[in-house]
């Protein structure tokens, strides 16, 4: 999606263009708004709007007027839009404290530097088909565009980076390889069917949770550093785990001492493995590095 306020354009989404009008003081950038939403309306086609917005600054009905008439002449849908800060009207105050936070002000110093009114909040259905009710097909757009979008907050999921796995191998397959091999190293040739059984099912969690790259992740730092002689030690609940000790991220065995997995990783909690590896102070710096690059 890509907005525009007070003529600046921002690329985030290829898919959607979006250009908003409400914030324009000046009103003096129309010809600059044309040019964008042309050139928008060329590489996107039929995926770009011109938003409206009230901003309650002064000449609002003169300012969407004339972007109605802009949209109209370049051949672009018009959407009702909020510019919003705040989710209710009741959090107005607090938008005022973090304004004066940002800015290094208290509250009685602030004046002008805080927003005018109280409606940078989220319209109900009812109050946006007042504001734009000279403007409906506007507002059905608003509808028709809000379908057209598949985002959802659970794609705001942490993202782990990416470690290169051989071709032909998913991630999650590539882990459970280097797990059958530390299985082998750390048990021997015929390991204790409760070692299968307590991997697979800290696999279960694993596979669902997506946490394979996690996993990889921590286990080219650890091979990194004792390839250079550097001393690590995976420690914390991580030691709770088969996957973490077969890896070689850990050295205490938690099939001998009986430790839970569910102190690492649990269906019941909402949040990620914590695998905490201490690194030599002096050589520290390696470690990072290697990370970096």
């Amino acid at each position: 999606m890509s907005p525009a306020a007070g003529g600046e354009v921002e690329s985030s989404r290829p898919r959607l263009s979006l250009v908003r009008t409400d914030m324009d003081p000046s009103l003096r950038w129309d010809e600059g708004l044309g040019k964008v939403l042309s050139i928008l309306k060329q590489a996107a086609r039929d995926r770009v709007w011109l938003g409206l917005a009230t901003s309650y600054s002064g000449p609002d009905r003169r300012r969407i007027t004339r972007h109605a008439k802009l949209a109209r002449d370049i051949g672009i849908p018009l959407v009702a839009t909020n510019d919003v800060l705040y989710a209710t009207a009741e959090q107005r105050p607090l938008h005022d404290v973090v304004t004066c936070i940002r800015l290094g002000l208290k509250l009685d110093e602030a004046g002008t530097k805080l927003a005018a009114n109280g409606e940078r909040h989220i319209k109900a259905a009812s109050e946006m088909t007042r504001l734009f009710r000279n403007y409906p097909e506007a507002l059905a757009e608003s509808l028709r565009l809000l379908e057209r979008v598949d985002f959802d907050l659970g794609q705001l999921r942490y993202e782990y980076p990416h470690e290169p796995v051989p071709s032909g191998w998913t991630p999650q397959a590539w882990l459970e390889h280097l797990v059958a091999e530390g299985v082998r190293e750390r048990y021997g040739g015929n390991p204790p069917s409760e070692v299968a059984d307590l991997v697979e099912t800290e696999f279960k969690l694993v596979r669902k949770a997506q946490y394979a790259y996690y996993f990889l992740t921590v286990h080219d730092i650890v091979k990194f550093a004792r390839s250079k002689g550097i001393l690590c030690q995976g420690r914390g609940s991580a030691a709770n785990s088969v996957i973490c000790y077969v890896l070689g991220i850990t050295s205490v065995d938690p099939v001998k001492h009986k430790l839970l997995f569910s102190r690492f990783i649990s269906a019941d909690r909402n949040e990620p493995p914590d695998i905490d590896v201490d690194f030599e102070h002096e050589r520290r710096e390696e470690v990072m590095q290697y990370v970096y690059e």
